[in-house]
């Protein structure tokens, strides 16, 4: 089936919640509301004629000042079976940075939903271990949102000074060098 043709049955399915279909060189990405995209995402995986069964990967977009919503949480589908993809796009208000997390769905999402909102500071409701997995856990802000300062905050993360401890410790060895 065609990315096209999969944007139409979603279309028709939640006609509400379709925001937006684009085509541009044969890939088709489709903007939905947060609302359902827990029910939006078990339909594209379980309808026989899509199943689309591998979520490739999540990410988050900051449109800063160009659009209403200011996030977008992005997922790239495939279907291993039928060989077919599609882009998913879930619009999410910078007032409410929230949407149900998809990990009923596909269990291998966690650590990318965690990775956004270790990022973004866009929270997965309903993800059972939503943490920081890059940064530590007392840091303060989201890295990837357009208006973190570019040279970091404004204030030193006070594990730093462990780090620089902890680093002296290793120079000591010739494996470290």
């Amino acid at each position: 089936m065609e990315p096209i043709q999969i944007a139409e049955r979603l279309k028709e399915r939640f006609p509400e919640e379709v925001l937006d279909v684009k085509e541009f060189r044969g890939q088709v990405s489709v903007t939905v509301g947060k609302g359902r995209i827990l029910e939006i995402c078990r339909y594209l995986h379980d309808d026989p004629d899509l199943y689309l069964d591998y979520l490739i990967d999540l990410c988050g977009v900051d449109y800063l000042g160009k659009k209403d919503n200011r996030f977008e949480v992005v997922y790239h589908l495939y279907s291993i079976r039928h060989r077919h993809a599609l882009r998913l796009k879930a619009e999410v208000p910078q007032n409410d940075a929230r949407i149900d997390s998809v990990m009923p769905v596909w269990i291998g999402v966690n650590w990318h939903e965690r990775e956004c909102y270790d990022l973004f500071g866009i929270v997965f409701s309903g993800h059972p271990d939503l943490r920081r997995v890059l940064l530590p856990e007392d840091w303060e802000g989201y890295p990837l949102r357009k208006d973190y300062p570019l040279k970091g905050p404004d204030t030193e993360w006070s594990g730093f000074t462990d780090v620089l401890e902890r680093s002296k410790k290793y120079r000591q060895f010739d494996w470290y060098q």
